[in-house]
């Protein structure tokens, strides 16, 4: 009884000590996505971020190679502050059957049944769908809708299959595309075999689909910066995005990236990370609400100063 009370009394201490804690301004639930891959089911784990109020838009956020969803929660977190619904999926790195994020043989099928999740995602019965609602009822919001309108964001091979999607949505699924109002490529890698990102480009450069990175420098890590290339030079476009002078390639999962990325590819600078998802976030936000926030662009102060400072550069096309 006295080690009780002892304890009670330490447990009241600490409360009165510590400062009252901001509510949260999102809700994260884990759960599954059902995917087609070849004459099977796969059910991936996907993790559902619920911002406090309507969401403005739902963000497609995709982890890279070799990563999970875990890896951009940080990131996840900074969209669904921002007021966005975000959807972030497990998919493999390697499978027998070529149902991977990244591109080991012919993962295009695959990447077919992925687009598909926003292709049918007006259809209760979708699997994108059939997620959100097991999702939101969870998350105390049962019979909500999914938002009407799409961003797309990937980070390395997570990028390659972001750019791929999106175009596929373009080629295949016309009333999703449409509601589709930005892609977002993030240190964006292109697999060693294959033609998916610089196909997808080429795809997505016959419309007015906003597309932007935020790259770091080239090197091993992200494949000498094969997916910046690929961007680049196959988007005319005076506006491409930045790249982070001293970025790391693990700058997209910052808070949630792990010894495995940071032991390859370098440990992130904080000035870098808060640059990315400050980029990231007010981008996603203007091309959803179709303005342009100057601070945030080439001669906007917040853009100026990262700028002059030498911690960013500007990404145009060739």
């Amino acid at each position: 009884m006295k080690r009780f009370l002892a304890a009670l009394a330490l447990t009241g201490t600490l409360l009165a000590a510590t400062p009252a804690q901001a509510a949260p301004t999102y809700t994260q639930v884990s759960t599954t996505v059902d995917v087609p891959c070849w004459v099977f089911t796969y059910h991936p784990a996907a993790d559902w971020y619920f911002p406090s109020g309507t969401p403005k838009a739902l963000v497609y956020l995709q982890h890279g190679f070799s990563r999970s969803n875990g890896n951009v929660q940080d990131l996840a977190t900074r969209y669904a502050a921002a007021g966005f619904l975000v959807f972030a999926p497990t998919l493999p790195s390697a499978d027998i059957y070529g149902c991977t994020v990244n591109n080991i043989g012919n993962n295009t099928s695959f990447l077919n049944n992925v687009a598909t999740w926003l292709g049918d995602a007006a259809n209760p019965n979708g699997n994108l769908a059939r997620s959100y609602a097991a999702a939101a009822a969870t998350a105390g919001r049962a019979g909500t809708a999914l938002p009407s309108t799409y961003v797309i964001a990937g980070h390395s091979a997570g990028g390659e299959a972001a750019a791929y999607v999106a175009n596929r949505l373009r080629t295949t699924h016309a009333s999703a595309f449409a509601k589709l109002r930005y892609l977002q490529l993030l240190d964006p890698v292109k697999s060693p075999i294959g033609n998916n990102l610089p196909s997808a480009i080429s795809g997505l450069a016959t419309t007015a689909l906003p597309i932007s990175a935020i790259s770091s420098p080239p090197y091993l890590a992200n494949s000498n910066a094969s997916g910046t290339v690929a961007l680049t030079e196959g988007l005319n476009r005076p506006f491409l995005g930045v790249r982070l002078t001293t970025g790391s390639h693990c700058d997209a999962e910052g808070a949630s990236t792990d010894g495995l990325c940071t032991v390859l590819n370098g440990t992130s600078r904080p000035a870098n990370v808060a640059a990315l998802q400050t980029f990231a976030v007010a981008w996603a936000n203007d091309a959803i609400a179709g303005s342009t926030t100057a601070t945030y662009y080439p001669g906007g102060s917040y853009y100026q100063n990262l700028l002059t400072t030498g911690v960013i550069q500007t990404l145009s096309g060739t």
